[in-house]
């Protein structure tokens, strides 16, 4: 597991006007800020590191192997830089998550022993609904 904070000082950060709330602060304030990070370049990572982003981040990377977000949903250029930081740990700590394999059991007897009841409550329901026909 890497932690994505010390691969901040390889961001490149990009501002540019942005659309949705804000008035007409919104025609003359730079608030969407763009992240880039060049994986490829990466001083920071290793080979294998490099190669596991390629595989996880392949829909999110261009060409170049460089990873864009960008936020702009908020009104300060501040808060949308802490939040596109934040969307790029989160991308970071999932694709080195790494999920514990499982341990296949078999299942224990109160286990089979509650679905059968389950199963035999249900048929017991289901008869119920039944019409009889009695002459």
């Amino acid at each position: 597991m890497i932690n994505p904070e010390i691969l901040h000082t390889e961001l490149v950060f990009q501002t540019a006007r942005s659309g949705g709330k804000g008035g007409q602060n919104v025609n003359k304030v730079e608030s969407k800020v763009e992240l880039r990070f060049d994986v490829q370049n990466s001083q920071l990572l290793s080979e294998e590191q490099k190669q596991t982003l390629y595989e996880k981040l392949a829909t999110r990377l261009t060409n170049a192997k460089v990873l864009v977000l960008y936020h702009q949903t908020e009104r300060s250029q501040l808060a949308n830089k802490d939040k596109v930081v934040e969307k790029f740990d989160n991308l970071i700590r999932k694709a080195f998550f790494q999920e514990k394999s499982r341990t296949p059991s078999r299942p224990t007897f109160a286990s089979k022993l509650k679905r059968l009841q389950t199963k035999q409550h249900n048929a017991a329901i289901k008869s119920m609904r039944r019409k009889t026909f009695e002459e």
